[in-house]
């Protein structure tokens, strides 16, 4: 085994038993979630979606989040791999002690092109959707080699797409060339709305990247519900219908992209989609102004609507996290089942 990819040992078995695995990523742990503590928990917990999980009020906000999405998948059938980089080894699957000092180190934000610059220089990183999904890859050609299937499924909040103002400066995420060659099922709630939707649908058509709602038939919009009737997509309605679509769409057409199956907020738990633009307006005005761009600009950005909204869109973040892992695993179980 390669010691510089390291496989934690509860994802080898459950891959060998048939149990079904959801790769989570990292950088919502050392980037996208506030290191506070909150005592009370959030809405999603009075909700379906949060069923047989809880909420650590001891823990910062990233930490009780990210063990809260572990839950979620594994009530509902399935073992979390969470992705990142300590002490130099990108890891799938950790253990609670080395998720705890992930959250704790000065970490990178790494996506696909800091892996290797990371590892060498014995770091810690947290990996972004891109990152992600090359970890998974690394992975999978490992597995291959001990005769395991690979892992299929991974559970993130919202991929990153086309920014607004991309005919200005050309700010294109490189989650979306992750997608095109990663064969994995990702459940999203769709682009973050801080980004130019509409080029970014065209993105993924242009790198060939099935696009699937579930139980939806448009385009969801992150922390906002979608707009019916734009950017319309395929709805699917059953968990068999996607396992039918993975086997055509990677064994019999051997193809190499990702299949992005997109899961909305439902409506009690989304933020107010006219009040949300405002923001992300003046949110765009304001790091103009500032001189902020690339890397730095989504997290600004996503700040900027945190204090703006006084915590919904933490909530709302929180809650589509949640929803999209407990999703994944469940639609991991019938492909497996289906198998």
């Amino acid at each position: 085994m390669n010691g510089h990819v390291r496989i934690h040992e509860e994802v080898l078995e459950s891959l060998a038993q048939g149990t079904p695995v959801v790769a989570l990523e990292t950088a919502v742990l050392t980037h996208g979630l506030p290191r506070t503590v909150r005592p009370e928990a959030p809405v999603v917990f009075d909700t379906p979606i949060a069923a047989g999980c809880s909420w650590d009020s001891s823990l910062p906000v990233n930490l009780a989040t990210v063990k809260a999405m572990a839950q979620s998948v594994r009530h509902a059938g399935g073992v979390p791999a969470s992705s990142c980089i300590l002490d130099g080894i990108l890891r799938i699957g950790l253990e609670p002690d080395e998720l705890q000092r992930l959250a704790e180190v000065e970490a990178e934000k790494c996506s696909t092109r800091d892996l290797g610059r990371v590892m060498a220089s014995a770091g810690a990183g947290g990996t972004t959707v891109a990152g992600t999904l090359a970890a998974c890859v690394s992975a999978n050609q490992q597995l291959q080699t001990q005769g395991l299937d690979p892992i299929r499924f991974f559970a993130t909040g919202g991929i990153g797409g086309v920014h607004r103002q991309w005919n200005h400066h050309a700010d294109v995420s490189a989650d979306l060339q992750a997608l095109a060659s990663s064969p994995l099922m990702v459940v999203s709630a769709g682009a973050k709305v801080i980004l130019d939707l509409p080029a970014t649908r065209e993105a993924l058509d242009t790198n060939q990247i099935p696009v699937l709602g579930w139980q939806v038939d448009h385009f969801p919009r992150f922390t906002v519900q979608g707009r019916p009737g734009e950017l319309e997509i395929p709805r699917i309605k059953e968990y068999r219908e996607l396992a039918s679509i993975c086997r055509y769409h990677w064994s019999t057409l051997g193809r190499s992209e990702a299949i992005l199956l997109l899961n909305e907020l439902p409506q009690r738990l989304a933020l107010d989609d006219q009040a949300v633009e405002q923001i992300v307006e003046e949110a765009m005005e304001a790091a103009q102004v500032a001189g902020i761009e690339g890397q730095k600009l989504t997290p600004f950005l996503l700040e900027y609507m945190a204090k703006k909204t006084g915590g919904d869109a933490l909530e709302a973040n929180i809650a589509l996290l949640m929803n999209n892992a407990g999703l994944a695993a469940r639609v991991a179980s019938t492909v497996a089942c289906d198998e």
